[in-house]
């Protein structure tokens, strides 16, 4: 078996790392803090994050996706034992430039969680 080793991958030219274009490539990702003042603590291809309002979040991708039917994949983490749920938002479709995201408690509305994670899997532009 052999191995392949290299600090860095650069493209064709040699001036620049590579892009990952494979369809089972994430093309974003992000992990943030939903509370107080939100921020991403690492993320791929997202430009920046908003605080709609009480658990409702906009991820803004740094580089556009070709169309809006992406796939979305979505995790929270919550220190309580509230039992709200993280869902796309019912009311704006995923955009080629974003998507909302939104955390519900049953029963009380809209909720924010501590921490949460979205991977968006398709084409880029």
């Amino acid at each position: 078996m052999s191995n392949i080793r290299a600090n860095t991958i650069s493209d064709a030219a040699g001036t620049g790392p590579i892009d990952l274009y494979k369809q089972s490539a994430a093309k974003a990702w992000v992990n943030f803090n939903g509370t107080g003042t939100i921020a991403a603590r690492d993320s791929v291809n997202v430009s920046s994050l908003t605080d709609n309002v009480s658990g409702d979040y906009t991820v803004t991708y740094t580089n556009a996706m070709a169309n809006g039917n992406y796939a979305i994949s979505l995790a929270s983490i919550e220190n309580s034992t509230n039992g709200a749920d993280l869902y796309i938002s019912n009311n704006t479709d995923p955009s080629t430039t974003s998507h909302i995201l939104e955390y519900v408690l049953a029963g009380t509305g809209k909720y924010d969680v501590d921490q949460v994670h979205t991977t968006i899997h398709g084409d880029l532009a």
